[in-house]
């Protein structure tokens, strides 16, 4: 989506209501639907993955569902920027506050599930004593993360962009060093954005994938508390956040160190299949993850 088309839609929606936005994200969700078949594709495999027992209709009617649900990450994002309509109810915050209290600082591991950013923007709001530092990958051709990045920079939260060229290594002590002042710095734990990536194998619905190591090594070199963290959406303008007890890495030698660090990024794998079987159509994951092939038959309904 062009930030022309997105800010046009915003001005016409402030205009003459919201039913405006609605309408135009529609077109736009079933534009892509039908003309972005790789995306398509990259959908129905969770969803073959997640009912191995249904057919390829419910697998279209799945991806149907999600790409007309994502709609609601930009509505969300524009009314939030309008208006104080949205509100939430959480779960397990607490354990984020008390490090807070203590001056401490730990790592949220976001996901491409519900809405990551309404969740940032909120958090912020409810912690006055939040540090945060979005580490978020660019896409070139993306004109609306634009949008996304200077509003989150507006509300307070650094952020330090990396192209799929690669990262710097400075950006991974600037991010040590930002944890070790009492910030948390947040990172997605479900996406490998390029092919030099560091990656971590897990078993996912059933098959291996491979999961960014970043998250969980940046836990285990800080020393900091790891905090799994979902935003949802659960009715029009309302939220419901939920947050893992604090994972801690350690381990006595370098060989430990890696099945620390593996054992980490499994239970995130095994939390995050758990919450996409309880929100299904809230996966907005459009990059290949599960591979080609028939689904395992002893899962799911």
């Amino acid at each position: 989506m062009s930030k022309l088309f997105y800010t046009s839609i915003t001005f016409l929606s402030s205009k003459w209501g919201r039913w405006i936005f609605l309408v135009f994200a529609w077109f736009v969700a079933t534009g892509y639907f039908l003309f972005f078949p790789r995306r398509v594709v990259n959908s129905t495999r969770i969803y073959q993955a997640l009912y191995p027992n249904r057919n390829g209709l419910f697998h279209l009617w799945c991806t149907w569902r999600q790409f007309h649900n994502f709609t609601h990450v930009f509505l969300d994002r524009y009314l939030l920027q309008e208006s104080d309509e949205i509100t939430y109810a959480s779960e397990g915050m607490e354990h984020l506050e008390h490090v807070l209290d203590q001056g401490k600082g730990g790592i949220l591991l976001m996901s491409h599930m519900g809405n990551w950013e309404v969740a940032a923007h909120l958090l912020k709001r409810r912690l006055k004593n939040l540090r945060l530092l979005l580490y978020m990958g660019i896409r070139q051709k993306e004109q609306i993360e634009q949008i996304q990045k200077e509003s989150l920079a507006q509300s307070g939260i650094q952020i330090i962009a990396v192209d799929e060229g690669g990262g710097s290594p400075l950006d991974i002590v600037e991010g040590i060093k930002f944890i070790e002042s009492g910030g948390v710095v947040s990172l997605t734990g479900d996406l490998v954005w390029k092919k030099d990536q560091r990656t971590i194998p897990v078993i996912f619905l059933g098959q291996e994938i491979l999961l960014p190591e970043a998250p969980h090594l940046f836990a285990f070199l800080s020393g900091a508390p790891l905090f799994i963290f979902f935003a949802f959406r659960i009715e029009k303008n309302k939220y419901r956040f939920t947050m893992s007890e604090p994972l801690y890495l350690t381990a006595a030698s370098r060989d430990e160190r890696a099945g620390a660090i593996r054992h980490s990024a499994q239970k995130y794998a095994d939390i995050l299949e758990a919450t996409l079987r309880n929100h299904p159509l809230q996966w907005y994951h459009f990059r290949p993850l599960m591979k080609p092939g028939p689904p395992k038959q002893s899962e799911g309904n």
